[in-house]
């Protein structure tokens, strides 16, 4: 009987769909269609808790699919897992973690998971919260200047390890002893950083989607404030910092790119002088190659906006002792703005067309609905009844809505002249 589990950070679909964005750094098997790469390799992939991945040797030959539940070799015991990978995708995997096979010890896979085994998984998983409490007193209590993060079982219950965060070396030799005399159990210390234990827990950033070190990142570069200087990106802790905390790893994503698109642009350093003022850079937009400058280091005032040549002519101006009249090139400003006429393809251009206003109520509504209905207009095999006509010409002024063909009289008979005989 094929056992599943959860490791944390979702479900895998048993028998591999091609990617699951609910599990913590998923992989895309871009090889699933291809079932002939599976016997290309016997490592295989697991995943466990959270982050927490490994590479085994399916030593036995066992027929291994992704989203099984396997149980591999530990130290001490056995653990429960999950595979992720199977076939030659794994070794582009271990390439990429520089995990190599012939310096690093390799463990083996034993078997799928049986129903005891899934039974000691789940007992041993639901110790996991209230440890990381008690594991937290405990640490306050021996006045370590630590926190622990995580707390995570093996699968046989026989070890636990326990993710910490520390800004400095902590000698916590005590604390294992407590540890273990209160769990009962091996302890490992495992630290971690704010970014992995971001990861670890998992949420969501301000673009929307998943973070980035919970859904496949797994190398943390550090970031400082030169890539926010280099984007110009508005130097708001607020907005720069992810929930870990520190800097957003995304902020490096692009920093090459606008490092090279900004290698011909004139220094930010430089002032540009002119017989008035003296102008200081204030912000770059380097897609339109515009440098807007300001009479003051410190805000935006009196600003100029020139492209980059221009700013490139003043420099040199400078250094030859001469100083512009104005800081501004006339011609950027003869430019006029292209007016694009926009087709509205709905064809109505009001956003509150179906709000219509609600009437006046009262006196108002009350004379439309006291109103007498027009009368109906007659026909040519009738005629209007005159004593109806004068007794309301008010009536008949409002249905007569045709003058011409209420002026229109009656033709006169023709008349007939006798001859005198």
């Amino acid at each position: 009987m094929d056992q599943t589990l959860n490791s944390g950070g979702g479900c895998i679909t048993k028998g591999g769909c091609a990617c699951n964005s609910r599990q913590k750094l998923s992989v895309h098997d871009w090889l699933s269609d291809l079932p002939e790469t599976i016997q290309d390799s016997d490592f295989i992939e697991v995943q466990f808790k959270n982050t927490r991945k490994g590479y085994y040797l399916n030593s036995t030959k066992i027929t291994l699919e992704k989203g099984d539940t396997v149980a591999v070799e530990s130290s001490p015991g056995h653990d429960i897992g999950q595979v992720t990978l199977v076939g030659r995708l794994v070794l582009l995997q271990m390439a990429k973690n520089n995990f190599n096979p012939e310096k690093m010890e390799v463990k083996r896979v034993y078997r799928k998971a049986k129903e005891t085994d899934i039974e000691k998984y789940n007992e041993a998983k639901s110790k996991e919260q209230q440890t990381m409490i008690k594991a937290r007193q405990i640490a306050e209590n021996l006045k370590l200047n630590m926190k622990i993060g995580d707390v995570e079982f093996q699968g046989d219950g026989n070890k636990a390890i326990f993710y910490y965060i520390a800004d400095e070396r902590v000698d916590f030799r005590q604390l294992i002893k407590v540890f273990a005399e209160t769990f009962r159990v091996r302890i490992e210390m495992k630290q971690i950083g704010a970014r992995q234990e971001a990861g670890r827990i998992g949420g969501i950033g301000s673009c929307g989607r998943e973070l980035c070190c919970s859904g496949w990142m797994t190398s943390f570069n550090s970031v400082s404030t030169t890539a926010a200087r280099t984007q110009d990106i508005s130097l708001n802790p607020q907005k720069l910092a992810g929930q870990c905390g520190k800097l957003k790893c995304c902020m490096n994503y692009e920093l090459d790119a606008y490092t090279d698109a900004t290698k011909d642009f004139p220094s930010r350093e430089v002032p540009l002088e002119t017989r008035d003022n003296t102008y200081y850079h204030f912000k770059t937009d380097v897609f339109k190659g515009l440098i807007s400058y300001s009479t003051s280091q410190n805000f935006g005032a009196n600003i100029v906006t020139i492209s980059t040549d221009r700013a490139k002519e003043v420099m040199t101006m400078n250094k030859k002792g001469l100083k512009p009249d104005v800081l501004d090139d006339f011609t950027d400003n003869e430019k006029k703005p292209i007016n694009v006429n926009y087709e509205n393809g709905v064809g109505q251009d009001s956003l509150t067309r179906f709000d219509t206003g609600k009437k006046a109520s009262g006196s108002k509504s009350n004379k439309k609905n006291n109103q007498r209905p027009p009368l109906a207009k007659p026909t040519k095999a009738t005629k209007p009844d005159n004593d109806n006509a004068q007794a309301s010409p008010k009536t008949n002024d409002k249905v007569q809505t045709n003058p011409k063909a209420n002026n229109k009289t009656k033709p006169n008979p023709p008349k007939l002249i006798k001859k005198n005989e």
